[in-house]
């Protein structure tokens, strides 16, 4: 059983943004600051990645742990209306595991960047460098 009433869920799941969120701002602000520069959300490409980096043939999928199932501690799963979560977070991630195959095929090398991992910005650098310097 929910704890808030249906409106009051419906308010709070119309609020939860999928562009422009704070993990992909995070990013942003550090891959500005190392120079390197991007393009958002590429509708011509599978999946419209947060961030592009044409140059390198590089996209940044910027990951909120929980609706995306990271094995962190903000990605478990609720314990209300288990088999609505299980099918909506299942099916987030086939659709990733899809995109990111469809990305692949057509030559773009591709980066997932958890939420939790923003407050690591030397792993994001190393992640990002290595993907650099292995085209």
């Amino acid at each position: 059983m929910d704890m808030f009433s249906r409106q009051k869920r419906s308010s709070i799941m119309r609020r939860i943004k999928s562009a422009d969120t704070e993990p992909e701002k995070a990013v942003r602000r550090l891959l500005h600051a190392w120079g390197y520069r991007f393009r958002l959300h590429r509708r011509d490409l599978p999946g419209c990645p947060d961030i592009v980096l044409p140059k390198f043939r590089i996209v940044l999928l910027v990951h909120g742990c929980f609706w995306h199932g990271h094995r962190c501690q903000e990605g478990r799963r609720p314990k209300s209306h288990k088999s609505y979560w299980n099918w909506k977070l299942d099916s987030n991630k086939a659709r990733d595991r899809t995109n990111r195959r469809r990305l692949r095929d057509l030559g773009w090398k591709c980066l997932v960047i958890w939420a939790c991992q923003i407050e690591n910005p030397r792993g994001i650098a190393a992640k990002l460098d290595k993907a650099v310097c292995n085209r």
